[in-house]
């Protein structure tokens, strides 16, 4: 599959570069498709960041050409809503708020939203204002921090 074999050829590049790659997306269009990398590192990502790891992806997309079509390539830091994609996110973003949206349902609904409170043996435990529950990463169709947008002021 093509997003197995863009894996194989980008990770490596990202991860040398001294960056992890978060999440990798392609989207297929009949104009031209866009491949999207978000990309993280301890210390933060710059515009020179990105700049850089889509020179060096580019580079070696050009001599492996895994996509048959023209396509663009964009490269960004996931933002204060990143995805949580590996089960090392779950782990390193317990007690964050998170939104979960599941390929099938659990207890009827495929939409959670709350505090994610662990994740182990596949399972991402969330504390709902309905109470907790456990979703099974592999039914996990998306899932996203929920940025804290709260400024709070000085003096007040």
């Amino acid at each position: 599959m093509l997003y197995e074999r863009l894996m194989r050829v980008v990770e490596p590049v990202v991860e040398a570069l001294g960056y992890e790659l978060v999440l990798l997306e392609f989207v297929p269009s009949q104009r031209s498709a866009m491949l999207r990398l978000f990309i993280e590192a301890p210390a933060g990502i710059s515009l020179e960041d990105c700049e850089r790891v889509s020179r060096e992806v580019a580079a070696v997309l050009d001599v492996e050409d895994p996509i048959s079509q023209s396509y663009r390539l964009e490269v960004s830091s996931p933002g204060m809503d990143r995805p949580l994609v590996k089960p090392e996110h779950y782990r390193r973003f317990c007690g964050e708020r998170i939104q979960v949206q599941m390929l099938n349902p659990v207890d009827g609904r495929r939409k959670f939203r709350g505090v994610l409170l662990s994740y182990v043996d596949g399972v991402v435990a969330v504390q709902t204002d309905s109470g907790p529950v456990a979703l099974p990463l592999v039914d996990v169709e998306k899932a996203r921090l929920v940025p804290n947008y709260r400024i709070s002021r000085i003096g007040s």
